[in-house]
Parts: structure tokens; sequence; C-alpha cells
């Protein structure tokens, strides 16, 4: 799955209310059972603030490992 779906996946499961922030990788897979729970692992990480690979920054951890969207939504979403 390319960025852009996963992520605007992710966004539209915060928008409807079936992904509440801070959401855990567990909660993800929860409110969206159709994605790869290793590929969203993947994905989390690697979309972080501060990641060591320097791609996009998408999402903020909290010190218990949860997510949140960073705002401004990328991708015009």
């Amino acid at each position: 799955m390319a960025v852009h779906v996963i992520y605007r996946t992710i966004v539209r499961a915060t928008k409807s209310g079936k992904l509440v922030e801070p959401f855990s990788l567990n909660d993800l897979i929860k409110a969206c059972p159709y994605l790869d729970k290793y590929t969203c692992m993947v994905f989390l990480s690697k979309h972080k603030q501060s990641n060591p690979g320097e791609t996009s920054e998408l999402f903020e951890m909290d010190s218990d490992g949860k997510f949140k969207l960073i705002r401004p939504l990328q991708y015009d979403l």
C-alpha cells in the first residue's frame, strides 16, 4: 500500500470516530481490520516525528507509545 492509502485510511477512521486519538497499533487494527498489522507497525514508526530516516512526519508519538496525527493534515486531507 502506498503512503497516501494508509495515511488516508487512518485520517478517515479518526474523522469518522472509528479511531480515537491517541491510538495504539492495536486500536488501529481494530478500527481498520483490513490493514496488515506489520505494515501498520512499520508505517507508524517510519512516519513519526523525528524518525531516523527523515521521511515525512505524519504522527506524534506520546510517552505511552500512542499516536496522534500531526496537524495540519497532509496530502489535502
